[in-house]
């Protein structure tokens, strides 16, 4: 057989579909994000999704968006990169790049730009004209922290489980 096969996926599909799939493991009823770390040579480093802390119960806490904070996810939740960057154990995270459904917000952005990862590659940016998206690319340019829309391929994957 001659000819190079052409069914297989590029890096950037790969580690797209490894942050969306990680999302899915999300107990969030409205927003499943999830993240992929991978290191320059393309092996992947760390993975998370946006959950409560570990062992505190889903069924426990609120998922509310909106009401009294305390009765709201939003002070409970651990962001997906952050879960990324805390779930790594191998040391610095230097270089890396990070894949991520939705664009970081400005405190995970701190913790990107703390943890040494050099690129972003985000799929959705709903809240691009919030405070916290507006500080955390101006965090990214001052600190050189390069970012860009992944391009979606219009490729469907399938995987039966």
């Amino acid at each position: 057989m001659s000819g190079k096969r052409k069914d297989y996926i590029s890096w950037d599909e790969y580690f797209m579909g490894v942050a969306m799939l990680s999302g899915r493991r999300s107990k969030d009823p409205s927003t499943q994000v999830g993240c992929c770390i991978v290191s320059p040579d393309n092996k992947i480093l760390s993975m998370g999704y946006n959950g409560l802390p570990r062992g505190c119960s889903d069924d426990e806490f609120p998922w509310e968006r909106e009401g009294d904070p305390l009765q709201t996810k939003y002070v409970y939740t651990v962001h997906s990169e952050l879960n990324a960057i805390l779930n790594y154990g191998g040391g610095s995270l230097e270089g890396a790049k990070l894949y991520v459904s939705l664009f970081p917000c400005n405190e995970c952005a701190k913790a990107i730009i703390q943890s040494g990862i050099k690129e972003v590659i985000y799929d959705c940016d709903k809240y691009a004209d919030t405070d916290s998206v507006l500080a955390s690319k101006h965090m990214f340019d001052s600190a050189g922290v390069r970012y860009h829309q992944y391009h979606r391929t219009g490729r469907k994957i399938e995987i039966e489980l």
